[in-house]
């Protein structure tokens, strides 16, 4: 109970009520704020940094169970997800996830009606959408609480007693946002920036579209850069010491004709013995311009992780006389989690969750169209 109330605070509850827009109006908003044209947010005072953090705590094990619905946690979990940023909703309000999960199960049925929807896996009978938040990954006061999105349904001819099945799934969350952006946001706005969906792709067009005309919202792919997969190699390996990463699997894409793609797959053990030399020699560096212990051991730099990554471009050259540097690094993998410059995610281990959402949230700020 004490942790539902702290997450009803985080959505800014003493803003102004004001009378709903229509929707073609909302929708021209929205649509303009994606082209930087004027918006509500126009008067944002701060904006996001324009590159990724080059230092960030080192990760840490996080036994989210403790505190998050293991149900909810799983789906987390066991899914690839699509991401995409949002911009700041506009009186978006935690307090109304039934009154959203109705208006939203209205808009599907809606538009289905009118031919607008593409059938989901065949004719599907009716759609019934469910909000619900997910309590305990928020990590400051700043944060909003995770928001789950599932809809569920199931074929036009089955039985009556057959129960309907989740046929979509999304998420809205904020990990350990930008603290100066997300206070400079006026007063009726929420930052939930980063979103993944997992299902039709016709369904998740629908949610979009429903988001865009009530919050004055709008969406954008989000790539995971070449910097930004460095990274997620960077901080799972570092982790290999309480989980094992059982391999670091890279696949690079080099510009000849046609196209050569390559699968570079790394032992555990080579890969930790790299990332410590690298982190050895950084420690050195940092005691030599007197660095506190502390703070170079709960940090990365990315110095740190260019400096794995060389090493593991070095490697490569010697056996195959190929240079991946000419080329695009499209994905990497480890047991912890998969992750795909096209925007695909998947978490396979909840205690570093919270490490991954976090660089992913800073990647989805510094898309924000303001």
């Amino acid at each position: 109970m004490e942790r539902h109330q702290n997450s009803v605070t985080r959505t800014p509850l003493n803003s102004v009520v004001v009378q709903r827009r229509s929707k073609s109006k909302s929708y021209r908003l929205s649509y303009r704020s994606c082209l930087g044209a004027t918006s509500r947010l126009c008067f944002t005072p701060a904006l996001t940094a324009r590159r990724l953090n080059t230092s960030r705590r080192a990760p840490k094990s996080h036994n989210i169970t403790e505190k998050v619905n293991p149900e909810k946690l799983a789906l987390l979990v066991k899914t690839e997800w699509q991401l995409s940023y949002v911009s700041p909703l506009y009186q978006f309000r935690h307090t109304q996830l039934k009154s959203y999960s109705r208006q939203l199960s209205a808009f599907i049925a809606a538009e289905k009606q009118q031919g607008l929807a593409v059938e989901v896996e065949g004719p599907q009978k009716t759609f019934r959408v469910s909000f619900s938040l997910v309590q305990g990954m928020a990590e400051s006061d700043d944060d909003a609480e995770t928001v789950l999105i599932q809809i569920h349904s199931k074929p036009l001819f089955a039985r009556q007693d057959e129960p309907q099945r989740p046929v979509w799934s999304g998420w809205l969350t904020c990990i350990n946002g930008n603290p100066d952006y997300l206070r400079s946001l006026p007063k009726d706005f929420i930052c939930l920036p980063l979103f993944g969906s997992s299902g039709a792709e016709a369904l998740t067009t629908l949610v979009k579209s429903w988001f865009q005309q009530f919050f004055d919202c709008c969406f954008g792919p989000l790539e995971i850069s070449h910097t930004c997969l460095q990274w997620l190699m960077a901080l799972w390996t570092n982790c290999h010491t309480e989980s094992s990463i059982q391999h670091l699997k890279m696949i690079w894409t080099l510009p000849v004709v046609p196209p050569l793609q390559v699968t570079y797959t790394v032992n555990s053990e080579d890969a930790w013995e790299l990332w410590s030399s690298v982190r050895k020699e950084k420690e050195k560096e940092n005691k030599a311009g007197e660095m506190a212990k502390d703070e170079e051991e709960n940090s990365i730099d990315i110095e740190e992780v260019t400096g794995f990554m060389q090493g593991l471009k070095s490697h490569f050259y010697r056996h195959f006389r190929l240079d991946l540097s000419a080329g695009s690094l499209d994905q990497v993998s480890t047991a912890l989690g998969s992750a795909k410059y096209k925007g695909r995610i998947k978490i396979s281990n909840s205690r570093y969750m919270i490490t991954t959402l976090t660089l992913l949230t800073e990647c989805a700020l510094l898309k924000m169209p303001i």
